[in-house]
């Protein structure tokens, strides 16, 4: 079963996103590297020992890739008008180790199988939907399958921050609730209803309780 891997803040630039999770939670988010193969860079926190969180925007010193970009981040003016409406975690990824057989089933939903590599071997892979946007308008989750190569947590330093609640507002809670369990997606955020689509996280932080969004 897919299961939560990462959230994701999908910034216009990556000064902006790390000065949004700079003002919610208090913490100077470490670089984390750049993207080769998507022309987009980032930073990571560790927030567990199985789940981080990700601060994503186009690398302007990177050549722009012949395929379209993740995360929607082509689309500059949608990134930006989310951004400005405050609606900044907009993103969280799965992980698997049965991408291709998830994707025989989801791949409407999920996207097609990409194959990555990051400057380094061995590859991983990750699903983009068409034009890269976010699966389900965002409501679904990313998909990645890192093969054979070892997750980023281990090289992540601990700054003592910790997930404790990640949950989505939707308009339709119950689509979203059924499209969870179609896509069979281990421990989905808490949906709850709302006039647009919103993600929230609550974090434990070195500073009390903080809620990013």
């Amino acid at each position: 079963m897919p299961t939560l891997d990462h959230l994701t803040v999908i910034a216009p630039t990556l000064a902006d996103g790390v000065a949004h999770v700079r003002g919610c939670l208090g913490i100077e988010m470490p670089y984390g590297r750049q993207h080769p193969d998507m022309g987009t860079h980032n930073h990571l926190l560790k927030l567990g020992e199985d789940v981080y969180l990700e601060v994503i925007a186009t690398d302007p010193a990177a050549p722009r890739p012949a395929h379209a970009r993740w995360f929607g981040l082509d689309d500059q003016t949608t990134v930006r008008e989310a951004w400005l409406s405050g609606r900044r975690l907009r993103g969280w990824v799965a992980r698997t180790q049965r991408m291709d057989a998830v994707l025989a089933r989801h791949g409407h939903i999920l996207g097609h199988k990409t194959e990555l590599s990051a400057g380094a071997a061995p590859p991983y892979f990750f699903a983009i939907p068409p034009g890269g946007t976010l699966p389900a308008a965002g409501v679904a989750p990313s998909l990645i399958d890192r093969g054979q190569r070892p997750p980023p947590l281990a090289a992540m330093p601990d700054l003592g921050a910790r997930l404790l609640r990640f949950a989505i507002e939707h308009p339709d809670p119950a689509m979203v609730q059924d499209l969870y369990a179609t896509l069979e997606i281990a421990n989905p955020p808490q949906v709850h209803r709302g006039d647009t689509v919103r993600y929230r996280a609550e974090i434990e932080t070195p500073g009390g309780l903080k809620t990013l969004y």
